[in-house]
């Protein structure tokens, strides 16, 4: 049996064009149905204006096979938490991309597959160990200082880090509990036979290895100054975070990427620890620009 062979959807959330063509472009060939989730009003978790008519028109752009189904709704419940109204998004957008699947894909639109075939093939033994959920390693890219050149989370002594967020496939009908994250068994794959995510215990179980070129790119603030500051206004990560002295933080090590990468072994586990690296640029390299709301639509 192979991942093919399987009938694999896949949801995403409409809200930053910055990198949605690379990402669906990547695993588009693999799958039969993308369901596309946004608010009917263009609205983010935190009540700011989001750029959907860019993200839309992108779409219908790469959608030359007609998989892309809509699915807008009403997601700004801004009585809510941000991150409750992110597992509310998601869980009403993994329903109906559970319709007629056996597997669902959850990728953030800033993350790119660079070996898709790599990715279905662990797929397929995720289904033959009987797991419900795919956690497969992602590099997360904290910016890009030049063409090609990017700081990326590392751990202390600037080994290879993994990230994960949560399972980038669960099986269909999954029930979420946070974010993309849920309680089920997992097929875990890594970058190495012991684990190598700074953020779990050393022993924790790994089913399988890929290369570093295998993984997914995870592009989670390479932006332009601007479209940060805009990014942090309607992240579900807002109210956790301190925006006006993360994005300072950002700015300067944006500037500095040698003084940043040198001082990795020196910082707190909770501080950040990046080194330099070198990542396939994705097609066009810098993000694009994003058509943000005008001040008149922002302050309506």
């Amino acid at each position: 049996m192979t991942a093919r062979a399987r009938r694999i959807n896949a949801y995403v959330l409409l809200a930053d064009p910055s990198y949605l063509r690379e990402s669906i472009s990547a695993y588009y060939p693999y799958v039969d149905r993308i369901v596309l989730s946004y608010d009917r009003n263009a609205t983010s978790w935190t009540g700011t204006p989001l750029p959907i008519d860019q993200c839309l028109r992108i779409i219908e752009e790469l959608d030359v096979d007609a998989k892309c189904v809509r699915a807008p709704g009403d997601f700004a419940r801004l009585e809510h938490h941000p991150l409750d109204n992110d597992t509310f998004q998601r869980q009403a957008a993994l329903d109906i991309a559970s319709e007629g699947a056996d597997w669902v894909l959850q990728l953030d639109t800033d993350e790119v597959m660079l070996d898709p075939r790599t990715f279905f093939d662990m797929l397929a033994r995720a289904e033959q160990a009987g797991a419900a959920g795919l956690d497969y390693p992602a590099r997360w890219l904290y910016t890009r200082t030049g063409p090609g050149r990017y700081l990326e989370v590392t751990r202390r002594y600037w080994q290879v880090a993994a990230s994960f967020p949560g399972p980038l496939a669960v099986r269909a009908g999954t029930v979420l509990n946070h974010a993309r994250q849920a309680n089920v068994r997992l097929f875990r794959v890594d970058f190495a036979e012991r684990n190598t995510d700074p953020w779990r215990s050393s022993d924790a179980v790994v089913h399988a290895v890929v290369p570093r070129a295998s993984a997914v790119l995870h592009f989670s603030w390479v932006r332009d100054p601007e479209a940060i500051r805009r990014k942090f206004a309607w992240s579900g990560h807002t109210r956790v975070m301190r925006p006006p002295k993360v994005y300072r933080r950002w700015v300067w090590r944006t500037r500095h990427p040698m003084i940043t990468a040198l001082t990795t072994p020196l910082r707190r586990r909770d501080d950040g620890r990046y080194r330099l690296s070198r990542v396939p640029e994705p097609p066009g390299g810098a993000p694009i620009v994003i058509a943000f709301p005008d001040a008149t639509e922002e302050q309506s």
